[in-house]
């Protein structure tokens, strides 16, 4: 049974989106998914075209600041920075905020594009995931159809690397489906 804590979520998620609930356990399972990664201090990679690529920004940024929980400095952390630099350092301990680590694979402009130009527009997203993934990271591939050949052709780095691979598509989830948890 899902902790109270995280269940009671999943079932706001639901009650908004009653067409998620065929889906609720793979929603479930994504996010203890999440959980343990950020639990051992791993990160999150997203890829996806043209609006999916502009939810993988999105979805970094939420990740990466507090959304609507408070994430302040650990008091060791704060304490560092006060004693590196006393008026900057007590500054920062108010404005700085834990972020969960997440990497939107899209917003790399300069090697995509060098990438893109010298190898390979299929690869693009395989290339990140092969210099950035580690063992323990998670790998979340968004594409409408399922079948978006950049965003397979990095699941298949993902699961040789060791990322598990979650996807977020449409009805059907084409190939991504298949391969995701």
């Amino acid at each position: 049974m899902l902790e109270k804590r995280l269940q009671k979520h999943v079932d706001l998620l639901i009650e908004r989106y009653s067409v998620l609930k065929e889906c609720e356990q793979s929603i479930v399972d994504e996010c203890l998914v999440m959980e343990e990664c950020y639990a051992n201090d791993g990160k999150l990679l997203i890829a996806g075209n043209g609006g999916s690529a502009a939810d993988s920004e999105h979805i970094a940024g939420e990740l990466m600041k507090s959304f609507k929980t408070s994430r302040p400095v650990t008091p060791e952390f704060a304490e560092k920075l006060k004693y590196i630099d006393p008026v900057r350092g007590e500054k920062l301990v108010h404005n700085l905020e834990r972020g969960l680590m997440a990497i939107p694979l899209v917003a790399h402009e300069a090697l995509s594009t060098a990438y893109i130009n010298d190898v390979d527009g299929l690869g693009v997203f395989a290339q990140q995931l092969f210099g950035f993934g580690r063992p323990g990271d998670v790998f979340l591939g968004i594409s409408t159809s399922g079948n978006s050949k950049n965003v397979m052709s990095a699941t298949v780095v993902a699961r040789a690397i060791g990322l598990k691979v979650i996807g977020l598509t449409g009805a059907k989830g084409g190939e991504l489906a298949d391969v995701a948890i």
